[in-house]
């Protein structure tokens, strides 16, 4: 069925259709409202090409991702997608994803939103000082930050409290009598990674115990650079007895490293990650982490503030802060007396 067959059926003109479909205002909400039943149950679906030259819109949302290897096999980023997905599903749009190389990461945007290639964007990873958003905010663009960055006006975000994880974090460790505790960061311009790690300096100083420079190491957002942190930890005179991984990316190399120098965490050492970490063959125990609950949930709130946005909802209006949860695990333990 195409529209003037919808129309024709409805005894409308084709125009006061297509405008009712839209969302124009003109159109009263009771006709919209039998206009948008009639299309449904008829199963009526709009021509896209003619719907974007009408009205200038793709129905589309986009993501720009730089790729890494791990990035694919991360079952929290899967879910996030497939949320996002769903739910922009449920509004008749959908998620385009777009592979972007890291130095051109910049290039790409400018190429999306000039080439009218989306009607909005997710972005990810958010910097502290981010040249991302600055640039959609100054476009105009609408835009969901899927983390916080300094703006000077508001702008549609959603994040986890990422200090109040790590003192989760910092809090268990302490508790169970540690205060040689090193964290493993990502770049810290990365906005996660200095929330983060100023929620560890926090739970170090409210437990009386000292936040040692050489225990601050950055362990990138890379399995190899995870472990060739862990390697100058452990090569330290006097080595932590306590490592949290800010991130998920670099902890599977952090757990290689220490299975190297022969120490098993839980016993020999207490590890606890920021994300979780997935089950590999060669770990039989459960990492002790602090996770964020709900990723696929996360993805649809994503799509739905854009979604919001778009509508016309104000952006301060359109922030969502949500609490991590610490999970034990068998690789945290108690400080021998």
């Amino acid at each position: 069925m195409n529209l003037r067959q919808l129309a024709a059926h409805l005894q409308l003109s084709p125009t006061t259709v297509s405008r009712a479909l839209n969302g124009f205002p003109e159109v009263n909400q009771e006709t919209r409202e039998r206009v948008v039943e009639t299309a449904v149950r008829l199963g009526y679906r709009p021509n896209t090409v003619a719907r974007r030259l009408a009205t200038g819109k793709t129905d589309s949302i986009g993501i720009i991702y730089p790729f890494e290897p791990t990035d694919l096999g991360d079952p929290v980023f899967l879910d996030i997608i497939a949320g996002a997905t769903e739910r922009l599903g449920e509004a008749g749009m959908d998620l385009v994803i777009v592979s972007a190389a890291v130095e051109n990461e910049l290039e790409t945007y400018h190429r999306v939103v000039s080439g009218g290639r989306v009607d909005g964007l997710i972005v990810a990873r958010t910097r502290v000082h981010d040249a991302r958003l600055q640039y959609l905010a100054s476009k105009n663009f609408p835009f969901v930050a899927h983390g916080r960055s300094e703006l000077a006006d508001p702008y549609p975000w959603f994040d986890y409290d990422n200090e109040a994880g790590m003192r989760l974090a910092v809090d268990q460790l302490t508790g169970e009598g540690h205060r040689r505790i090193a964290l493993v960061h990502a770049p810290l311009e990365m906005n996660f990674a200095m929330q983060r790690r100023l929620g560890f300096l926090v739970g170090l100083n409210a437990a009386g115990a000292d936040a040692r420079s050489e225990y601050l190491v950055c362990g990138g957002l890379s399995p190899k650079e995870g472990a060739v942190a862990t390697q100058a930890l452990l090569a330290l005179p006097e080595p932590p007895t306590a490592i949290v991984v800010d991130n998920n990316v670099s902890a599977p190399g952090v757990m290689t490293a220490l299975r190297q120098a022969g120490l098993v965490a839980g016993r020999d050492i207490s590890v606890i990650v920021f994300g979780g970490l997935r089950s590999q063959e060669t770990e039989t125990s459960e990492v002790s982490a602090v996770l964020q609950p709900e990723p696929r949930e996360a993805g649809r709130t994503l799509a739905e503030l854009m979604l919001a946005r778009l509508n016309g909802r104000p952006a301060a209006e359109l922030s969502r802060l949500w609490k991590p949860v610490f999970v034990a695990g068998t690789t945290d333990t108690p400080l021998p007396v």
